[in-house]
């Protein structure tokens, strides 16, 4: 569905929700030629008509589907969890840039992610898992809060064999089997084979990102090979309210996704 009005929105049926958490759901939305026009990384807008509208991450690329993972936060999310399979939600874009499988094929590729933060990675990780004769080795390290706000976990296991896949909670809440602590502790156990070819994505809260992206350098991955997406204060989509703006750039239309060489001298 090639979008000629990037400002009028379009109505996008419900192909099917999946339940990952009380808060959190997966709509997967008819789009047509999703896997041409879409890249992991880029945003929607979703609006409802009365309640407006907030960007979403794509989660998720098929052949004429886009996914949206999205928790229950607020006034629009309210409203778009009202909205079943089935039924219709208005959606525009896609917008901004993406990852772009390019940047990383032939190399050691090292994912980490957060909590929500996956869902932008999600695409990329399940991209290179089922093509792993595209890289030269990738790790994926994802963090939740608690078992029970895991996401993907169908995702996950798949992951779990095909990739080196690790995973923590920053509390297990006495459940056996699994990680305590926060995705920073696993980064200094990488052992990279090529730091020179070595790249890699970071996507989380701002805290996470920092102290990861240290890691990172300190084992020695080059500053240029790395890789985030800055989603915050992000509400047109289209560089013209002026909320995601830094310095002389705007988050929607320059971003989301920056390379660090980029982003460390986006001062807010």
């Amino acid at each position: 569905m090639a979008v000629e009005n990037k400002y009028v929105p379009f109505p996008s049926k419900i192909e099917k929700v999946i339940r990952h958490t009380k808060t959190e759901y997966t709509f997967r939305m008819h789009f047509d030629h999703a896997l041409e026009l879409v890249k992991p990384g880029q945003f929607f807008e979703i609006s409802m008509p009365k309640y407006g509208e907030a960007p979403i991450s794509v989660s998720g690329i098929g052949e004429d589907t886009i996914d949206f993972t999205i928790r229950r936060v607020g006034v629009v999310t309210n409203e778009v969890f009202e909205r079943y399979e089935g039924q219709e939600l208005l959606i525009r874009g896609p917008y901004g840039n993406g990852f772009e499988f390019s940047d990383y094929d032939g190399s050691e590729l090292i994912v980490v992610a957060g909590g929500t933060g996956v869902s932008p990675v999600r695409g990329v990780i399940d991209h290179y898992a089922h093509h792993t004769d595209k890289v030269d080795g990738i790790t994926a390290i994802v963090g939740f809060k608690s078992p029970d706000d895991i996401l993907f976990r169908d995702d996950l296991e798949y992951w779990k064999e095909h990739i080196d896949f690790r995973m923590t909670v920053d509390s297990a809440k006495g459940q056996p089997g699994y990680r305590e602590g926060f995705v920073t502790a696993v980064v200094p156990e990488l052992t990279p084979k090529n730091l020179s070819n070595t790249k890699a994505i970071v996507v989380g809260p701002p805290p996470m990102m920092r102290f990861t992206i240290a890691g990172l350098l300190k084992l020695g991955i080059p500053e240029e090979n790395i890789w985030l997406s800055q989603e915050r204060k992000m509400c047109c989509g289209l560089g013209k309210c002026g909320h995601c703006k830094i310095g002389n750039v705007y988050v929607c239309i320059d971003g989301p996704v920056f390379p660090y060489v980029k982003s460390k001298t986006m001062v807010d």
